[in-house]
């Protein structure tokens, strides 16, 4: 897993490792990660809260008070941090640490946290070296704080040995394999393949037959399957959501016909898949080659009926677990259940215009769940807890 949608509270004090800060920050906004920025007095010396803040996307703070007077909560970025790391961490910032000297907003905001503290140590070789400095460093990981270890080479000084900030590859590979190993890897070395998001059926170049879907619910179950650390194939039509998890492997198509085209390039090989697009049941017999003119009051569109995406993969199912959605207005769970059956499906997932805080475009859904045997029900949650359900109920039906 990566970073994605984790919460990444850094901490820069006075060193002149803090130039670093900007690719590491880089690194964890482009992998998805949220990023507050905090400074100590001194850091500002080195780096600017412009550049940190244009890269963070934040404010960046270094005082309790912003110019207008307004209050900057140590307790609030505390509590809303998922990690802290301290980087550069001088040996000045790190004894004040370990002796509790909260002189700072940095020191107050750390004081303040209850969640995992990486420390990346920055100072001369002999500062490093000092009996002071290694004890600090001791106490900091009896605190059960993680230590990312000051590398060798030239530093500041002129000298070279023991003392430089660890590379920003390096702070980042710690925090990722800290992610890793408290990660539920229960769908390693499973493929899934997930469809998401609307199909557009063209009728000219400039018009289109689609619906509201905004592929959130599919993106959100390709999030969670990659967490789980399985090798996640995305196959979505247009929107304008981006993936996050390295193993995500997205393919973007218009049409349900190439939808179903690329559902079959990957078909045979997976272990799950997941039809959660809303695909169009039909498209226009005949696609204009220039723009339909607005010229009679009644204008008729002959459809033909699209290819049948999920009864397809039904009908080639061999191996593979399947599961299907279905968005239903009125008989909701008959229409579920006769799908369940006419499609050769393993697992439907039922949700209903009729919810509120359901459907498309919305950041919440509220589902039920169909095997052929069994039925679950689920309260009103958002997208990305939805997903866990969904996978959850995969999981169990896999594991009998």
């Amino acid at each position: 897993m990566s970073v994605s949608g984790k919460k990444v509270l850094i901490a820069v004090s006075g060193g002149i490792a803090a130039y670093k800060i900007h690719f590491l920050i880089r690194d964890f906004v482009k992998k998805g990660a949220e990023v507050q920025v905090i400074m100590s007095p001194d850091a500002e010396h080195f780096v600017t809260k412009l550049s940190l803040s244009t890269l963070s996307k934040n404010p960046v703070y270094t005082d309790f008070y912003s110019e207008n007077g307004t209050w900057n909560s140590h307790v609030e970025m505390a509590l809303w941090a998922d990690i802290i790391i301290m980087a550069p961490c001088t040996a000045n910032t790190l004894a004040k640490m370990v002796h509790g000297i909260c002189d700072n907003l940095v020191i107050a905001t750390y004081m303040s946290a209850k969640c995992p503290v990486f420390i990346a140590p920055a100072m001369d070789l002999d500062m490093y070296q000092h009996p002071s400095t290694q004890q600090n460093l001791e106490m900091a990981e009896d605190f059960g704080h993680i230590i990312i270890p000051a590398e060798s080479g030239e530093l500041a000084s002129g000298l070279i040995g023991q003392g430089r900030m660890a590379e920003p590859e390096t702070i980042s590979k710690a925090v990722k394999d800290f992610f890793n190993a408290d990660q539920n890897k229960s769908l390693e070395g499973k493929t899934v393949l997930i469809t998401a998001g609307p199909t557009y059926e063209a009728l000219d170049p400039v018009r289109f037959i689609g619906n509201h879907s905004s592929g959130k619910m599919g993106f959100s179950l390709a999030e969670e399957a990659a967490k789980r650390g399985a090798k996640v194939i995305l196959i979505s039509g247009p929107t304008s959501l981006n993936i996050k998890n390295e193993n995500i492997q997205l393919h973007r198509i218009t049409s349900a016909k190439e939808m179903l085209e690329k559902v079959l390039q990957f078909y045979d090989a997976i272990d799950i898949g997941i039809a959660s697009a809303a695909v169009a049941d039909y498209a226009p017999k005949e696609v204009a080659t220039e723009k339909i003119k607005k010229n009679e009051d009644i204008f008729t569109i002959e459809l033909i009926k699209n290819p049948d995406i999920l009864k397809t993969m039904g009908e080639k199912k061999i191996h593979q677990f399947l599961v299907g959605f279905a968005l239903e207005t009125q008989n909701e769970e008959e229409n579920a259940k006769g799908k369940l059956l006419k499609k050769n499906l393993d697992m439907i997932v039922l949700n209903s215009l009729r919810d509120e805080g359901a459907g498309f475009k919305k950041d919440t859904n509220k589902i039920k769940i169909f095997t052929k045997t069994e039925k679950k029900e689920f309260d009103l949650k958002s997208k990305e807890n939805v997903a866990k359900d969904i996978l959850d109920c995969i999981e169990a039906q896999l594991l009998k």
